[in-house]
Parts: C-alpha cells; sequence; structure tokens
C-alpha cells in the first residue's frame, strides 16, 4: 500500500473509522464461521483468537492465532481470520488507495489435530521467512 494509506491507518485518520479495530473484530468473526465458509471444513470449538497488525512505510503485517480444545487443528480458522482481516483493512482503505495487494498469506505453524505439530522451515533468501 502507499505510504500515506499506512501514515492513515496508523493515525486512525480515515473516514470509515478505526481500521485495525474493525479489521480485528472482522477476523475473529471469520475464524468462528470457517466451517460456513470452507464447504470441507468441519465446526469446530474455537477457544481463543487474536489477530495481530505490525505496521511498516508501506504494508501491514498481519498475524492471527487460534486455539481450540478441540480433537483437530484449526488452521482454516487462522487463515480465514487473517484473510478477512486483510479483506477488511483493503476495503476500509480503497477509497484513498487502489493500489493495495494482499500478499503471502500463509500458514506458519500448528500443532494438535491428526497430523500433530508443523513449523514453516526458514527458506535462504525468503523475505518473509
Amino acid at each position: 500500500m502507499l505510504a500515506s494509506t499506512t501514515a492513515a491507518v496508523a493515525a486512525n485518520t480515515l473516514n470509515k473509522g478505526d481500521v485495525l479495530a474493525t479489521a480485528r473484530v472482522a477476523g475473529i468473526q471469520a475464524a468462528k464461521q470457517a466451517s460456513s465458509l470452507l464447504p470441507t471444513s468441519h465446526p469446530v470449538l474455537v477457544g481463543n483468537v487474536y489477530v495481530n497488525f505490525t505496521i511498516a512505510d508501506t504494508h501491514i503485517d498481519l498475524e492471527a492465532g487460534v486455539d481450540t480444545i478441540d480433537r483437530t487443528g484449526v488452521e482454516m480458522e487462522a487463515l480465514t481470520a487473517v484473510t478477512v482481516a486483510a479483506l477488511t483493512i483493503y476495503d476500509m482503505c480503497k477509497s484513498s488507495d487502489r493500489t493495495m495487494t494482499i500478499e503471502r498469506v500463509a500458514l506458519w505453524e500448528k500443532s494438535g489435530g491428526r497430523s500433530g505439530s508443523w513449523r514453516r522451515e526458514e527458506v535462504p533468501g525468503d523475505p518473509e521467512a
């Protein structure tokens, strides 16, 4: 996104209101609705959802995490949360910046479920690793 857009988000001066607070709520709601949105996902008991943001000069990093006491993993809920939060940021900022893109949505770590624990390995030269 443009530097002026990240500055407006940080200063909370956009016309549509507090972008990050709204995106956080949207992400939390989305995590709880993942099974309604994804045909092959099944309902799970979501215990905790967090959506955090890091504002840089020309982008905002988003991170979402979901906890459950259910017997399955909740990576789809976390990926849904971060994606909907990013879409909310786009929606609230689009009037001032249509150049924005949403990039590099990825699972970084999971534990639980049938497949157990998994963590993304660092790849040399990957700016996201």
